[in-house]
């Protein structure tokens, strides 16, 4: 049985342990359940607390959320799961950083987003950003989405956990 525990990240951990745990914490968290909302809110809360769990600048995430594939319009996303302030509620594939990473299917790392064409703010706090696109049957069905309040806040580990965290996402979501 999930609880709160589960989102509860010791000092101290390397980057990359953090991510083990959110990994192993997900991967129990999803035995049985294959509802996107409880799999994506679950997630959200763990990867926001083990980011804020570590050394700046991973403690400096101010958004770790989900936007989902719209049911109602496929040529865009609608807000998810999340934690940090109220988000934008729809992007359009191929607009900003979500949209890029949706409609290429492609890791978006950036480290200073004031230097992507057409990025969307809507924490102007954001200095850089990851968005990860989750694949299944060949198509974006969600993206995983951090901010962080630092330039240059992530790098290749963030980007190999998050990618590895879509893969498991992929196959213990029902969209």
């Amino acid at each position: 049985m999930a609880h709160a525990e589960s989102s509860t990240f010791v000092e101290g951990l390397s980057k990359r342990e953090a991510y083990a745990q959110v990994l192993e914490q997900a991967k129990a968290l999803f035995d049985g359940q294959r509802n996107w909302v409880c799999n994506l809110s679950n997630t959200a809360s763990l990867l926001y607390h083990a980011l804020h769990s570590l050394p700046s600048p991973s403690n400096a995430t101010n958004w770790c959320g989900f936007y989902v594939l719209d049911p109602k319009n496929p040529g865009q996303l609608i807000l998810g799961p999340f934690q940090g302030h109220v988000a934008c509620q729809v992007i359009a594939f191929g607009k900003g950083v979500c949209g890029t990473a949706a409609q290429t299917k492609v890791t978006q790392v950036v480290e200073d987003v004031e230097k992507f064409p057409g990025h969307i703010a809507c924490d102007g706090a954001s200095k850089s950003e990851i968005v990860v696109p989750i694949i299944q049957d060949g198509k974006t069905v969600s993206i995983i989405d951090i901010d962080c309040a630092q330039l240059s806040g992530f790098d290749t580990d963030d980007q190999t956990a998050l990618e590895e965290l879509a893969k498991v996402l992929a196959e213990s979501c029902d969209f």
